[in-house]
């Protein structure tokens, strides 16, 4: 059985180098955080979206965030989890994830 820290470890490692992007800055802050809080089931899906496909995770996460059931449901509690830290670390400044450019007013 593999070490849990070297497990931990290499799921961050993964979370920051998927070729897309946008995955990388929604699971690489998200393995960075709460990778370590979550429960054993919760790493056991964790490793399977690892296996999935950068668009489709893409897709899933972000119609979880909108309330919209996506997605195996065999990972679907993960993917809640994620969504909901990917959202709610941006709830503040929606544009960082939206691509919108920021209104800089001078004070």
């Amino acid at each position: 059985m593999e070490d849990p820290e070297i497990r931990l470890k290499r799921l961050r490692m993964r979370s920051w180098r998927r070729g897309m992007k946008e995955m990388d800055l929604i699971l690489g802050p998200f393995a960075d955080t709460q990778l370590a809080q979550l429960s054993e089931p919760l790493i056991a899906q964790y490793e399977q979206v690892m296996g999935e496909n950068d668009q489709d995770l893409y897709l899933w996460v972000t119609a979880r965030a909108r309330g919209e059931s996506a997605g195996p449901a065999e990972i679907a509690g993960v993917l809640d989890v994620i969504a909901d830290h990917a959202f709610g670390r941006l709830a503040g400044n929606p544009a960082e994830f939206t691509n919108r450019p920021q209104i800089i007013r001078p004070d």
